[in-house]
């Protein structure tokens, strides 16, 4: 860094030394869930953690932007979900910046592509489809592949980006009956039913519909297996414009970990797979088959999370987009010889040019909007769930850190500094998106 005075300081401006230190875009969490109904066991629903909590954790780990989902569902309109989801968060205030995918599930009713293409053009171009019902008593949402056949055109006719969670359901739920079957219900066999083949056969069926209506671009939600490695890495050896995300506790845990004193801590849907899949995970990560590192987030507490004891009542999710981004600084680079842009890429930057947000996010630049995060590896720490702002766990509960936020900015204003929290709930901006074309010509990123 220049001396002081090396460069003009406007009036009531700060200047920041950061000499030691990392200074990076801020991060993007391309996958979360704020205020996301849950089923308790007396089976009444509650509602997760808000952004007002989840964007302030964002903000001490050093993520600016995340983005969440509106869900559709049957008797409403697409905007009418989306304006109603916007609704309660701006009730509930986000002090990060924001933006959602549309979420639409089941049989679709027939004026639902053209919705859809309507909230393309109003600034949310990501549309999120599930190939499975995930869990037995989930049934209805599963959208079936006519219904995709019919998105896709929509996607690729209007500029949109279809964010996939693919399984298939066959396979997934004959595991489930299979393992009630022979009385192994229990949540430590959860592999056994979100498997490796499934993946492998629901993301194939998917890359190749999406093949046959030119211009569909996909992003395929928590690749968990080799296979779904595999299956991105083809389609993008094929110049198709498919990305991929995994989730950090993927990439950090396997199907072992399950069997760990409250082990449903680890879980999110699919499951937690073989240390053979975990490793292609980062070989994906290595080689662009994986793009985006994301969190899955579902803010909640330690009884809730660990309620469900079963394959099919274990609570999905995790807390942990507050460590995201030192975890994965500690494990990319500390660990596995990733080059500083290779992390920067993965926690931020490639999710801004996918997602439609970019150069405006992910970058610090001429005219993006001054989202820092100040690394120090100086600040060395043991992950904990006391200390931190989202719940009273943590699935990294005592994972060494090779650095933390010193501090984090949003568009200019500094919300942390140390362990300062200097924001105000009502900093956070929606975030109007809109997928460029290289990306949805297939862009290397």
């Amino acid at each position: 860094m220049a001396a002081p005075g090396a460069f003009p300081i406007s009036a009531g401006a700060r200047l920041i030394d950061a000499r030691g230190k990392i200074v990076m875009p801020g991060g993007i969490d391309p996958h979360t869930h704020c205020l996301w109904p849950v089923v308790v066991p007396d089976g009444t629903p509650t509602l997760t953690q808000g952004p007002s909590v989840v964007g302030k954790a964002a903000l001490f780990g050093g993520t600016t932007t995340i983005i969440d989902f509106t869900r559709w569902m049957h008797g409403k309109t697409v905007m009418g979900a989306i304006e109603e989801r916007m609704a309660d968060w701006t009730a509930d205030g986000c002090p990060c910046d924001w933006a959602l995918h549309t979420m639409v599930e089941g049989d679709l009713p027939p004026e639902i592509p053209g919705q859809l293409a309507e909230a393309i053009a109003a600034g949310h171009p990501t549309v999120k489809i599930f190939t499975t019902d995930i869990t037995p008593s989930r049934k209805g949402r599963m959208v079936d592949f006519g219904d995709i056949w019919e998105v896709f055109q929509v996607l690729a006719k209007h500029g949109g980006l279809g964010v996939i969670h693919a399984e298939d359901n066959d396979i997934v739920m004959h595991m489930y009956a299979k393992l009630f079957r022979e009385g192994r219900a229990g949540f430590e066999n959860m592999a056994e039913v979100h498997n490796t083949l499934s993946e492998d056969l629901s993301f194939r069926r998917v890359l190749r519909l999406a093949e046959q209506v030119p211009g569909t671009a996909l992003y395929m939600l928590h690749v968990s297996a080799a296979n779904g490695v595999q299956a991105i890495r083809e389609a993008r050896a094929r110049n198709l414009p498919v990305y991929g995300e995994s989730l950090h506790q993927y990439m950090l845990y396997t199907s072992e970990d399950y069997k760990r004193p409250n082990g449903q801590m680890y879980h999110t849907y699919p499951s937690l797979k073989s240390q053979a899949d975990q490793d292609a995970l980062w070989r994906g990560a290595m080689d662009g088959s994986i793009n985006c590192v994301a969190t899955d987030e579902l803010c909640c507490s330690l009884a809730v999370k660990t309620q469900g004891n079963r394959i099919d009542d274990t609570t999905g999710g995790n807390s942990g987009v507050e460590p995201r981004v030192a975890v994965m600084y500690s494990e990319m680079v500390g660990k596995r010889g990733f080059t500083l842009r290779q992390f920067v890429d993965a926690v931020s930057t490639n999710a801004a040019k996918v997602m439609g947000m970019y150069p405006r996010k992910g970058a610090i630049a001429p005219g993006a909007d001054a989202d820092i995060c100040i690394l120090d590896p100086a600040l060395k720490r043991t992950v904990r769930a006391e200390v931190m702002h989202e719940a009273d766990y943590s699935p990294w509960e005592g994972r060494t850190v090779d650095a933390w936020p010193a501090m984090t900015i949003l568009r200019g204003k500094i919300m942390v500094e140390g362990d300062q929290w200097l924001g105000d709930m009502a900093d956070g901006q929606w975030i109007h998106r809109s997928i460029p074309a290289e990306i949805r010509a297939g862009a290397a990123l």
